[in-house]
């Protein structure tokens, strides 16, 4: 896949785009993108996909955080996967917002020659997003571009959407959204230094800070994960909340520990791979009510991963 963010001195052959903003890539969108890669390999052209490094509402309410499923980079990774032959990076702007639907695809045309788009079957572009998708087909008429409408997706479990999504990550639901996703979902970071109160419990934690501040973090609560650090996979039970046993106050910590590992791993990159919830968590009366629960969490974990 060929990234395109400078599209001022660019000669691009004709090609059948598709436009999102494409929030973690899920299932919804790949069933688009592959119907964008069934119409360019009928059609013999290339196949395209043009999308925003920012979400537009941010651009259009600036104090809006958008709490995204994949950030710019992992999005980027996401989209690599699904072996189209180009991905439009436009700049969203103020300029951008205003423009009208027909605007928009002359744009599309004359940029990025684009000679067919295919469009979701419920999406809607423009200022506004008054106008439908008749309008866009007179506008592709007028403007020599193909409109074809996307066939819709259906899934016996319910729509799957981005929002859906992240209502279920919200609830800790997450292995019901990696079923929408398609993929587990992560968290990527740095292993940073935290108050070391595991090691002295028995259960030494790796403190992770998310590389992306607006990714969405999932419900409170302790989760069965895969962690990956230098290329290596394991197993490893996280907590993200307060840590109110031992009175942490109102910092947000993402901690795991690590099953059947020793090594030191402060400042290395990681990724946290969410499996399954396993409980809210609680403040205990005492410590040792905590690591007796925390033994319990250990063999659950165990018995998911390993």
């Amino acid at each position: 896949m060929k990234i395109i963010s400078d599209i001022n001195h660019q000669t691009l052959p004709p090609s059948v785009a598709t436009i999102g903003f494409f929030d973690g890539v899920h299932r919804g969108h790949r069933f688009l993108i592959n119907q964008v890669k069934e119409v360019a390999a009928k059609d013999g052209l290339y196949s395209a996909l043009i999308t925003f490094p920012v979400h537009p509402r941010q651009v259009i309410q600036t104090a809006y955080r958008p709490q995204l499923l994949s950030s710019p980079t992992e999005k980027l990774e996401l989209l690599e996967t699904m072996q189209v032959d180009y991905c439009f990076l436009l700049p969203f702007t103020q300029e951008l917002s205003l423009f009208s639907a027909r605007e928009f695809m002359q744009l599309l045309r004359n940029k990025f020659n684009i000679h067919t788009l295919v469009i979701g079957y419920d999406h809607r572009f423009g200022h506004n997003r008054s106008e439908n998708f008749e309008d866009y087909c007179r506008y592709g008429e007028e403007l020599n571009i193909y409109i074809v409408r996307a066939r819709a997706y259906t899934d016996k479990e319910g729509k799957i959407s981005s929002s859906v999504i992240r209502q279920l990550l919200k609830e800790g639901e997450v292995s019901q959204a990696a079923k929408f996703l398609g993929y587990n979902y992560y968290l990527d970071g740095t292993v940073v230094d935290g108050y070391k109160v595991g090691r002295k419990i028995g259960f030494p934690t790796a403190n992770l800070q998310v590389d992306c501040s607006d990714k969405l973090i999932p419900s409170e609560g302790v989760y069965a994960v895969y962690v990956y650090v230098e290329g290596k996979k394991w197993a490893g039970m996280l907590n993200i909340g307060h840590r109110p046993t031992i009175n942490n106050g109102n910092n947000l910590s993402i901690e795991v520990n690590i099953l059947n590992f020793s090594e030191n791993i402060y400042h290395k990159e990681m990724r946290i791979e969410f499996v399954k919830y396993l409980r809210p968590e609680e403040k205990y009366d005492t410590i040792d009510a905590l690591i007796a629960q925390m033994h319990k969490d250990r063999e659950k974990t165990a018995r998911i991963l390993l």
